[in-house]
């Protein structure tokens, strides 16, 4: 039942804005769940003195749902880039490692404090991605607006995936993980690389000559 009342939420908001864009409406959708996945994430966090303890242990119920309701979201965006005018290959590359990674940790009902951690550190800058295309199709490209939601975006995503993600990994890789699990922390921690290289490269064009 709540796995249906979850796939329900995700199709709501292309009922609610009938006359947008499809991408506008799954953008919203995304930004939805950023937000409640972070929201969730941290407070499912057991001790903030040390928000990775304990590694490698059994995860808890808030921890499982936390990771059971991102899999049905990541599963409900991986169709949506089907109906794409243009398939991103590394969004869908990005979604099948987390679908990968959390059925993983939720079948082994393992590594949920690392994996928790993992979603807040992806999720924390994507309301800021999501707005910065949702504001264009409302028309404010090439506004201050839109700029404040570049930058936002830019500074939340390399602090959080290449600064907090080297070190995630490494934890996880350290600890007595499935090799499974370490092998999508290794796979994330490269498509996030991937992913700065290409905004620094956006960042960096009007400079280029």
């Amino acid at each position: 039942m709540e796995t249906q009342c979850q796939w329900a939420s995700f199709a709501q908001p292309t009922k609610t804005f009938p006359n947008r864009s499809f991408e506008f409406s799954n953008r919203l959708v995304s930004t939805i769940h950023a937000i409640v996945a972070v929201t969730l994430a941290s407070l499912s966090v057991q001790d903030w003195k040390c928000p990775l303890c304990p590694m490698a242990s059994t995860s808890s119920p808030k921890q499982m749902r936390t990771l059971a309701i991102s899999l049905s979201y990541l599963i409900y965006d991986l169709i949506c880039c089907l109906f794409d005018k243009k398939i991103s290959i590394d969004n869908s590359v990005h979604h099948l490692v987390s679908i990968i990674g959390i059925g993983a940790g939720l079948a082994y009902a393992k590594c949920g404090s690392e994996m928790v951690a993992a979603l807040w550190l992806t999720e924390i800058s994507s309301p800021f991605l999501h707005l910065r295309e949702v504001l264009k199709e409302l028309g404010y490209r090439n506004t201050d607006l839109n700029l404040v939601a570049d930058i936002s975006f830019a500074v939340i995503f390399t602090i959080a995936r290449m600064v907090g993600g080297p070190y995630l990994a490494y934890v996880t890789l350290t600890s007595k993980n499935p090799l499974i699990i370490q092998a999508m922390a290794v796979g994330l921690l490269l498509l996030s690389a991937f992913w700065f290289f290409k905004i620094f490269d956006y960042f960096m064009k009007p400079y280029s000559g």
